[in-house]
């Protein structure tokens, strides 16, 4: 992210949720419900929902929560199919947005995102017309504490099949490919760390500032509105998002 730290846009999100519990526990659970669906119930067979169960876990999701939902996603129990879906857009000043949905109605989920694009002059576009701007990366985000040595945790993330680790203000910044995600975070998980994310993301290539007040105050609207929506799983972006915007 051409040297910019993504631990602040993650911190910012990471604020949200804590603000917005029972919101993320239903995106939380669809999540799984949609893992267990494509994969099956045994997160030892399923990447997928043993990365969707770590995150839960890792947001304080009750066991009680965790376990409905796969059960709901294996059929044991009755519930919605939801389907994934991605939008593509532009926010104020021209900021990259990629959006990723998971929803049980599709017409309303994207009416609600232009919706939230319109109110604050971005715009929605076609498929494909920002996703370039993005890499699928695995990453891992440990916060510091004085017991990790960054020599140490580097050359044990770049053995494990890392492709780099940035040390920023709050911790340490790993990305893999996400091929290599499944075991560089098992693998440093069994040596002791613990993750204050660790999910598969879309990275931009190249970031973007806003130097205008009002742009500035639309684009946190729109990220805002957006990770609001129980249909959005995740928003991405290539703002370059000011350190006290979390």
């Amino acid at each position: 992210m051409a040297g910019h730290s993504k631990w602040s846009n993650i911190k910012h999100k990471k604020g949200k949720e804590d603000a917005k519990r029972a919101k993320i526990f239903t995106k939380l659970a669809r999540s799984i419900m949609v893992a267990v669906r494509e994969g099956g119930p045994d997160p030892d067979y399923n990447p997928a929902l043993k990365s969707a169960i770590e995150k839960a876990k890792a947001a304080n999701m009750p066991n009680d929560n965790i376990e409905r939902a796969i059960k709901k996603g294996s059929g044991e129990m009755e519930g919605v199919s939801f389907e994934e879906i991605t939008y593509e857009g532009y926010g104020p000043g021209g900021i990259a947005v990629y959006v990723s949905c998971l929803t049980d109605n599709r017409n309303r989920t994207a009416a609600d995102i232009r919706h939230a694009f319109d109110k604050v002059g971005g715009n929605l576009g076609q498929t494909g017309c920002v996703s370039f701007m993005f890499e699928r990366k695995g990453l891992l985000f440990i916060e510091k504490n004085d017991e990790i040595s960054e020599d140490d945790l580097m050359l044990e993330a770049i053995d494990l099949g890392a492709e780099d680790m940035e040390v920023t203000e709050d911790g340490f910044e790993i990305t893999t490919s996400p091929e290599n995600f499944d075991k560089v975070r098992d693998g440093l998980s069994d040596s002791g760390y613990e993750f204050a994310v660790a999910e598969i993301a879309f990275l931009p290539s190249n970031t973007t500032k806003l130097t205008d007040e009002e742009d500035i105050k639309n684009m946190m609207k729109l990220i805002d509105t957006l990770e609001d929506n129980d249909d959005v799983q995740a928003v991405y972006h290539n703002w370059e998002m000011p350190e006290d915007q979390d």
